[in-house]
Formats: C-alpha cells, structure tokens, sequence
C-alpha cells in the first residue's frame, strides 16, 4: 500500500474513533476505566454455608413449582371429565 493510501486511511479513520469514542458506549467504556475494581472481602465459612444453603433452597423452589404446576395441569384435566355429561357406554346386547 503506498503512502498516500495510508494517509488516507489515517484520516478517515480518525473521525470514527472520535464518533465511537463520544457515544454513550465509549463513554460508558472510559468510565469502567477509570473505575478502580473494589477488591472483594474474603468468604467466611458462615457466609460460603448460606450461600450453599441458599442455592439447595432455591433449587428445592423450583422442583416445587413444577409439581404444583403439574397438579394443576391434572386437577383442570379432572374438572373438564367431571363437567362432561355423557352418558355410561352401554353394554353390547347379547343376542343369544
């Protein structure tokens, strides 16, 4: 590529990066890096047992919630037999 290609592709690029620069993503970009990460406190042993229990909870939660939606799946199925009127199948007559 030759140096008047390269000049150009300079001086169309710098105007891109000044408009991504200045758009809400790059602002939001330079203001992660100016941030200085919070070092998170250690875990104490109490704090890594809740979260462990919290999760066991949470998963029971869950498996309850599909039972009970699987109980009302049958109970509205039980209600639309209960509500149909037909009558009794009747017996084949015999006619020996």
């Amino acid at each position: 590529m030759s140096i008047v290609g390269m000049a150009l592709l300079l001086a169309l690029c710098i105007p891109i990066i000044a408009i991504l620069l200045d758009s809400p993503v790059g602002r939001a970009l330079a203001r992660r890096l100016e941030t200085t990460p919070v070092p998170q406190p250690e875990e104490s042993p109490a704090m890594a047992e809740l979260e462990r229990r919290m999760l066991l909870l949470e998963g029971d939660v869950e498996i309850l919630q599909q039972t009970v939606t699987e109980l009302q799946d049958e109970n509205q199925f039980l209600q639309r037999l209960l509500e149909e009127k037909r009558d009794p199948p009747s017996l084949p007559a015999d006619g020996a």
